[in-house]
């Protein structure tokens, strides 16, 4: 067998499996994939009414209904923004993480004020609210 028929045939084997392995897998709708917005290892969520520890109520009309609180996450502390009279518990949190056997990468964005954006509670931006 000449040297490029047997170099052919051991590139084969590879050939399909590299072909294999970049095929497109149909979606998991049981398991879609977290939201881009929210951080990994964040608490499992950020909700509009809730008032549960596990998902802190983030409703808010005005900045002054806003505040940053420790809601926890899978590594520990996770401040956020929430509402003033939201309930957070970050030791129900980790409990919740280690019950599902999650963990994520310690650290997190500083937040040092909230505000009201369209009833929603977020993070302000670094300086926007120094002149």
């Amino acid at each position: 067998m000449s040297r490029l028929r047997r170099s052919a045939w051991l590139l084969l084997p590879l050939l399909l499996w590299l072909a294999a392995c970049s095929a497109q897998r149909a979606p998991d709708l049981a398991n879609p994939p977290p939201s881009a917005a929210v951080p990994y290892g964040a608490p499992p969520a950020l909700a509009d009414g809730g008032d549960s520890p596990l998902a802190p109520d983030t409703r808010c009309a005005r900045d002054a209904d806003c505040t940053v609180k420790n809601v926890g996450n899978c590594c520990g502390a996770y401040p956020a923004c929430v509402s003033a009279g939201a309930h957070v518990d970050p030791d129900a949190v980790a409990a919740d993480c280690a019950r599902r056997g999650l963990a994520s990468v310690c650290g997190f964005r500083e937040v040092t004020a909230c505000r009201c954006v369209a009833n929603r509670c977020e993070a302000a931006p670094q300086g926007a609210l120094e002149r």
